[in-house]
């Protein structure tokens, strides 16, 4: 696929949902792997799944989370 109907397909869906602020591919992408990290997902499940051939590269994506022990969460908390 082109890279540019990529992007032009990104903006057309970002401008229907209503979203003002300009949503790059890159920022669909960081936001995709730091929505698996909140929900559970190991970083290498994570890392295989964004492509990326070393784990130190997935772990950049979801640095913003940075929430200590409240970030992590137990199974008996989706109970």
């Amino acid at each position: 696929m082109d890279e540019l109907v990529l992007q032009r397909a990104n903006k057309e869906a970002a401008r229907r949902v209503g979203l003002v602020k300009s949503v790059s591919c890159h920022t669909r992408r960081r936001a995709f792997a730091t929505h698996l990290l909140e929900h559970g997902y190991d970083i290498r499940t994570i890392q295989e799944r964004l492509g990326h051939r070393d784990v130190s590269t997935a772990m950049i994506a979801p640095q913003v989370l940075n929430r200590g022990g409240q970030g992590v969460s137990s199974p008996s908390d989706h109970v």
